[in-house]
């Protein structure tokens, strides 16, 4: 099982209807595919009212990637919103149980920046956001090459695989240190794929003033996309469920290649949301 989503669903025009609502575009994103990425979490916890409503305006069967908040992965450089780190987590527990009594929650992306390089010292704080986060499904992407050098890239698979964490691939430029390859496995049940974009120019430039703007910005061609499909097939035959956000969306371009990828694949997906007639234009 192949599941093709973006990360968010708040700013992919193509996907909603005509003058649509902001509160009506996570229905229309839940028209096209069956996963998202809550990435506003990152940034905040939401709130369990929050969740209830996304949860109840989402198909059955609709599933949610949470990322997880920033004062977790390492992130956050100002003084955090909570008085203790265990409060942090206690919260951001809740949130994710929230998901989990819907049956929305497919997994929570631990992030960790480009500076979470491969140490004893970090290979100790996973073990300890795996215990605040005991039972839950865990994501882990890894932003430093360190993790996948020569000698340590398969130690570091067997670690995912060892403690139940799910290994996340990542497609995205090459840029140094602060990048990782693209290593195809899977290390449990479940594996995420992240499609960042190939953008180097973007990726290496973060002190730009417009870097957030073309950090992603990257249109996905056929070929490219073909090559990725091939080895989204053998990730599957390695593990029950695939899951791949698209996150090059800088220009717009991350649901028209997940539409793309989902023709490559030759997937229709069953459960979505119906979509909404266009009362001149009939269904869009």
């Amino acid at each position: 099982m192949i599941k093709i989503g973006l990360t968010g669903w708040g700013d992919h025009p193509s996907l909603y209807r005509e003058n649509a609502a902001k509160k009506d575009k996570l229905f229309d994103y839940s028209a096209h595919f069956p996963i998202v990425e809550v990435d506003t979490s990152f940034y905040a916890i939401p709130t369990l009212k929050n969740i209830e409503k996304w949860a109840e305006e989402t198909p059955d069967t609709f599933q949610f990637i949470v990322k997880a908040y920033q004062g977790i992965t390492g992130h956050q450089r100002d003084e955090l919103p909570y008085e203790t780190k265990q409060e942090m987590f206690n919260a951001f527990r809740k949130c994710a149980d929230a998901f989990n009594k819907f049956n929305k929650l497919a997994m929570v992306l631990v992030q960790f920046p480009p500076w979470f390089d491969c140490t004893s010292q970090n290979v100790k704080y996973i073990l300890y956001v795996k215990q605040q986060l005991e039972g839950l499904p865990i994501a882990v992407e890894f932003r430093n090459q360190t993790w996948y050098q020569q000698g340590r890239d398969e130690a570091t698979i067997q670690f995912l695989k060892d403690q139940g964490l799910i290994h996340t691939v990542c497609d995205e430029p090459q840029a140094g240190v602060g990048s990782v390859p693209f290593v195809p496995k899977a290390t449990d049940k479940k594996v995420l794929v992240r499609l960042h974009g190939r953008n180097v120019y973007g990726w290496r430039n973060n002190g730009a003033p417009n870097w957030r703007e073309v950090r992603f910005l990257y249109d996905y061609n056929r070929k490219e996309l073909e090559e990725l499909a091939r080895h989204l097939k053998e990730l599957e035959a390695d593990a029950e469920e695939v899951y791949v956000l698209f996150n090059n969306n800088s220009g717009h371009h991350a649901a028209k290649n997940a539409k793309m990828l989902q023709e490559i694949l030759n997937i229709q997906y069953e459960g979505l949301a119906p979509k909404q007639l266009n009362l001149f234009e009939g269904e869009f």
